[in-house]
């Protein structure tokens, strides 16, 4: 086992690393050769870190979506690890953007918070998953509390489409998107320094992600094996 192990640890490391390395690459060429933004100046350059934290929360609430369904429909406990693991990386990549936001907001709107349609969907999406959390550890039946949150979770992803929305049904401070407009490609939008910014930050939060989700997985995995190794001996 230890032996079989090596190789996993090994590969972990690896991804850690490149993870780590794509970070600083995406942001040293946001804050160093990509340009100011026209309008906003300096500020604009926590967008390498606001933007895809929120993109790399909204694929882990995806995947606690898609494990909640599994869990429900044939209950292996596998896919209730993964949604578990999911959503506690979900709400630290959420925290991250609701704290990059206030700091980007602070300069250009001239408060720290407001209640602006999409920052307030959003704090509700966090305060959702923030009690799917909870919700576990307050059902003392795992079987149940694992059920309730998986229905928790998939009603909490539907919270996405509407912060999506919410910059073109509301009135709102916060700007529509400037990359993935329907009607012109992104290089007409945006600086192609920028976009090669975006891209690097990007693929190295997803990185991190994944290393990070593969080490909460094994959390669990391990925590279920103590928990059999204790029925077995009646503890």
């Amino acid at each position: 086992m230890a032996q079989a192990a090596k190789p996993i640890r090994k590969s972990r490391g690896v991804l850690g690393a490149l993870a780590l390395t794509a970070i600083a690459i995406g942001l040293y060429w946001g804050l160093v050769i990509a340009p100011p933004d026209a309008y906003q100046g300096e500020v604009q350059r926590i967008m390498y870190l606001h933007l895809p934290s929120i993109l790399t929360a909204y694929l882990s609430y995806f995947l606690v979506f898609v494990g909640s369904g599994m869990y429900l429909w044939k209950r292996e406990k596998r896919d209730d690890i993964l949604a578990h693991s999911a959503a506690e990386i979900g709400v630290l990549f959420t925290a991250l953007t609701i704290i990059a936001g206030s700091i980007w907001g602070r300069p250009t709107w001239g408060v720290w918070w407001t209640w602006d349609a999409r920052l307030t969907l959003t704090a509700i999406l966090l305060l959702i998953y923030t009690g799917y959390l909870m919700l576990r550890s307050l059902i003392e039946d795992e079987s149940r509390a694992a059920s309730a949150a998986a229905v928790l979770g998939i009603i909490g992803f539907l919270d996405i489409p509407l912060i999506h929305m919410s910059v073109y049904w509301w009135r709102t401070l916060h700007q529509p998107p400037s990359i993935l407009q329907p009607n012109k490609p992104p290089w007409e939008n945006v600086h192609p320094s920028m976009l090669t910014a975006l891209a690097i930050s990007f693929a190295g939060f997803l990185l991190l992600y994944f290393y990070l989700l593969s080490l909460r997985y094994r959390l669990g995995e391990m925590r279920e094996k103590i928990k059999a190794r204790r029925l077995e001996r009646g503890v």
